[in-house]
């Protein structure tokens, strides 16, 4: 059963609750989610509800339907994030797990942990104790690779997965990993998961080869109620009658389980298919339907593998992949979970973060957004310190000048701006305010998708709506929509997300905004319709915003760089010569009008850095000569695979 706690329950009666329910031989767990407090109590024991509802402290009773208790969401209804080292598993991030199938010697190992950090992935996998159809395969190093394994996630900051196949190995594989791993052929291994349960620990839990959906749930609530509370449920393809791939994706499973319970599900396309060229598309769509993350295997040379080589990604197939899923990530709501030493940044003298959405830590940051609660720049700014692994209290600001103000003096430790819409074009505002603050520095981007609703008081209907207020670029974006409605009127409002506040304070059934879905839940409202913009290829680049000082990016891979030029023929041409003879590929030029001297501009860039720091002041000092009060407006590494045209 499900006891939700009233608010401000005493501790005292909290603790009396707990001991009643365990004197009736419930086990009980204890939750705090967003908006309530719960206590799980699973067990055999059958017990009145109304015996438990008349305790005091308790709001209410809800009884759990499911076979499984604690793995279903009738137990949580969020869904459940948690660390594994510096990496958050599950909510908004996508964790991407690679390495081979089988650690091989320390060389391998080593090699492959460096393709897979400089790639992309935050956990390096690798099997040391390998379950093989034939007695005659390879079998793994057995400690000696968990040691390999352990000191190649540690040179490269990954926390390690690998899987384990008896009771008896958990002695000998704790101090080396950090998520036991239960594979197919192990999933209703009991007396395992019994063990493995026990050591309070991450495990990855595989499905079996023929398992029906609910036998794997109730795989995982054996962990659970031996003491696990990270579990991740990985689909890795089932038995069926087609021969052509190694197993059948069951890509139907994903959404199905992440109804169904709270647990995060990653996805191993290469087992699913067992074909090298196969794995980058079946992993995209695994992301597309819902994963949380992937694990694949990847090798420094995949054919010389001493197990599954054929369905190894080679380094550069790994790599892709990861620029893939970043270009995709957007579309589906997610950011690409990061490891901290990629991208750093000091958001204050004494606290470094992360601002490539990789940092962690227990410190909170306060980062500045221009709109209402639940505004397009908020859910931008979340989603990405959410991957940064970060608590992030987001600052409501009226005016652009504000986040920018704010971030000056220093009452957060960053700002975030919208800079550039893909229907829309530039935000203009911004680019002239990045002049006017010298001090303030670009750190790190980030992009969304832009996804409108229409949204209306609980008790609203399409035919109850007579009037819709919105942001004047989010009623053009809806345009096709709105047409369809000529009794609405139309009226424009100061922002997307303060129309929606705007409804709610109303009251008024007849009136409606147009803001993204997540607005509605902020605000307890009702979706009335969704998806109602005329262009899906909608997306809008933010810029995250740092005091100059505070600012110091590693391993950059973009600048945004603004100057004038002299007023002769050619002026322009020259300092586009200056980044085309030094291999600096452009990515954006755009002119602004210069304030109070008309018919003289300035122009923007967005440059790719190259590898070589060095050769990029060359280039600097080389455009500085060439051009006019050139600035350096930031360096950062971008969001690769966004196609900004």
């Amino acid at each position: 059963m499900v006891v939700v706690l009233e608010q401000g329950i005493r501790e005292q009666d909290k603790n009396a609750l707990r001991s009643f329910l365990e004197g009736r031989g419930f086990k009980v767990r204890e939750v705090i989610g967003e908006s309530e407090t719960i206590f799980g109590a699973v067990g055999s024991a059958q017990i009145d509800l109304r015996e438990v509802e008349m305790r005091p402290g308790v709001a209410k009773v809800v009884p759990i339907s499911k076979p499984y208790k604690l793995a279903s969401r009738e137990f949580k209804r969020e869904d459940s994030v948690f660390p594994v080292g510096p990496v958050k598993v599950g909510g908004n991030r996508l964790v991407v797990i690679a390495g081979p199938c089988a650690v091989e010697s320390r060389e391998q190992i080593l090699e492959t942990a460096e393709i897979v950090a400089s790639s992309g992935g935050v956990m390096l996998r690798g099997g040391a104790y390998k379950p093989r159809t034939s007695p005659y395969s390879f079998q793994g190093l057995g400690e000696e690779g968990l040691r390999y394994l352990k000191e190649a996630g540690e040179a490269f900051g990954m926390p390690v997965v690998s899987e384990i196949v008896s009771p008896l190995h958990v002695d000998r594989m704790r101090e080396y990993v950090d998520v036991f791993q239960i594979g197919a052929r192990n999933m209703q291994n009991f007396e395992l998961l019994k063990t493995v349960g026990a050591e309070k620990r991450a495990v990855m839990l595989k499905r079996g080869l023929a398992a029906t959906i609910e036998e794997w749930l109730m795989a995982a609530e054996y962990l659970l109620a031996h003491g696990a509370e990270d579990v991740i449920l990985c689909e890795r393809g089932i038995r069926t009658f087609e021969t052509y791939t190694r197993n059948s994706l069951d890509i139907s499973s994903i959404p199905v389980v992440k109804k169904l319970s709270h647990l995060p599900v990653l996805v191993d396309p290469s087992h699913a298919t067992g074909i090298r060229e196969k794995v980058q598309p079946v992993g995209l769509a695994a992301i597309a339907a819902g994963a949380d993350g992937l694990i694949v295997e990847v090798h420094p040379d995949p054919d010389q593998a001493l197990s599954d080589g054929p369905q190894t990604l080679f380094p550069e197939q790994f790599e892709k992949l990861m620029r893939d899923i970043e270009a995709l990530s957007p579309v589906v709501g997610r950011e690409v979970a990061r490891l901290p030493q990629r991208h750093r940044i000091a958001a204050t003298p004494s606290v470094s973060v992360d601002a490539g959405a990789s940092a962690a830590g227990d410190v909170s940051l306060r980062v500045a957004f221009q709109g209402a609660r639940g505004a397009y720049s908020e859910i931008a700014a979340l989603r990405y310190f959410d991957a940064a692994d970060r608590e992030v209290e987001a600052v409501s600001m009226s005016h652009f000048r504000d986040v920018f103000e704010a971030v000056l003096k220093g009452e957060v430790s960053f700002g975030i701006v919208p800079l550039e819409n893909s229907l829309m074009g530039s935000i203009h505002e911004n680019y002239d305010l990045l002049l006017q603050y010298p001090d303030i520095r670009i750190v790190g981007e980030t992009h969304i998708r832009i996804q409108h609703s229409l949204i209306g008081t609980q008790d609203a209907t399409l035919d109850s709506i007579t009037k819709v207020i919105s942001q004047a670029p989010g009623i053009e974006q809806c345009r096709d929509f709105l047409n369809r409605h000529p009794e609405w009127e139309i009226v424009p409002f100061y922002d997307t997300a303060g129309a929606v506040a705007h409804v709610r304070d109303s009251g008024d059934r007849s009136l409606a905004a147009i803001a993204h879905a997540r607005t509605a839940e902020y605000y307890g409202m009702k979706v009335l319709r969704e998806s109602i913009e005329s262009n899906a290829r909608n997306y809008t680049r933010f810029a995250i915003l740092a005091r100059e000082e505070d600012a110091v990016a590693r391993e950059p891979d973009m600048a945004t760089l603004v100057f004038s030029t002299p007023d002769t023929p050619g002026a322009l041409y020259e300092c586009m010569r200056v980044l085309a003879e030094r291999q600096l590929n452009l990515k954006k030029l755009e002119s602004r009008p210069i304030l109070g001297e008309p018919w003289r501009y300035m122009f923007y860039l967005d440059v790719e850095l190259p590898g070589d720091e060095a050769a990029f002041r060359q280039a600097y000092a080389a455009l500085e000569a060439a051009s006019r009060d050139l600035r350096l407006l930031g360096t950062f590494r971008s969001s690769r695979g966004f196609d900004r045209s």
